[in-house]
């Protein structure tokens, strides 16, 4: 499936139109609502809010992971310094991310999606597992496991920022450490140094479930991971109202789309979705229209 097969070019043109004011709403929504948690647990301290904080700020922080994302692509705004500055340090660095780093490896993820060359495969492609399995792996990101071993990566790489020979390679990783000791001081100056505590929670734990789930939805236990055609190879997920909030922020469930054209910003993704839908791209399709809980349920073979 071709573009130019589906879209005229003032429809292309449409769709790949930057708008400054859409991305700026998408930031400031994004860290207002952060905070917003923040405030929550703070105002009415128990354990339920606790818990609550820390799972939605999971969400939050996927979603910061998509602006990232389409910082990353330079499709956000229209300004590239805007793409880099905002999705590099109120994106990127405050999840522990590096946004030139993931760019690099996700344009050839584009490049190289239905074939063996993808550098993401391992994260799909054993998919259907058992339950059992998944299970484990779902165990693994709620006890912290997982995240550990993310932040391990981060500081032990960041130490190379005091060797000279080492500096100019260990320099993202630090610059991660240092976003988030800026983050933690604001936090702590509007509420209490603890408050910061719940990003980091979220950070080891909810945040590695949600993105497992995000990574499954978007290309495990597909038609043919190793087939050209994205309709084969990728997956859209239409999700329930609470699933938005949590596994599917700024439209990162679209993915069918932004495989079918990545230059598309998140913020026409869902308009894409019913052309091509009107335009009959999808009869042959499946399109999950019961949301994540039904990716699962196919991703472990458990179907009725």
């Amino acid at each position: 499936m071709k573009v130019s097969e589906l879209l005229s070019k003032q429809e292309i043109k449409y769709f790949t139109e930057k708008s400054d004011l859409q991305a700026s709403w998408m930031f400031a929504f994004t860290w207002g609502s952060i905070f917003a948690i923040f405030t929550m647990a703070y105002l009415w301290t128990n354990p339920f809010t606790v818990l609550l904080a820390i799972v939605l700020l999971g969400g939050r922080q996927l979603a910061l992971a998509i602006l990232m994302h389409d910082c990353g692509h330079r499709v956000f705004f229209t300004s590239d310094g805007a793409n880099q500055f905002l999705g590099q340090w109120f994106a990127s660095k405050p999840i522990l991310q590096d946004m030139p780093i993931f760019a690099k490896d996700h344009l050839i993820h584009h490049r190289a999606a239905g074939t063996t060359d993808d550098p993401d495969l391992n994260n799909y492609k054993n998919y259907p597992v058992t339950k059992a399995s998944f299970k484990r792996k779902m165990l693994r990101d709620i006890t912290g496991q997982t995240g550990i071993k993310l932040l391990a990566y981060v500081v032990i790489s960041a130490k190379g920022i005091f060797d000279p020979n080492k500096r100019q390679a260990a320099k993202p990783f630090a610059e991660m450490i240092f976003a988030n000791i800026v983050l933690a001081v604001v936090v702590s100056l509007l509420m209490s140094p603890w408050v910061y505590l719940l990003w980091f929670a979220a950070l080891m734990t909810s945040y590695m479930v949600v993105i497992r789930i995000r990574q499954v939805a978007e290309h495990g236990a597909v038609p043919d991971l190793f087939h050209e055609d994205p309709r084969q190879h990728a997956r859209t997920t239409i999700p329930s109202w609470w699933e938005r909030m949590l596994m599917a922020p700024n439209y990162v469930n679209y993915h069918l789309e932004h495989h079918f054209m990545a230059s598309v910003p998140c913020y026409r993704l869902a308009e894409l979705h019913q052309l091509l839908k009107m335009k009959g791209a999808y009869t042959d399709t499946r399109i999950f229209n019961k949301g994540y809980v039904e990716v699962v349920r196919h991703a472990i073979g458990a179907e009725a």
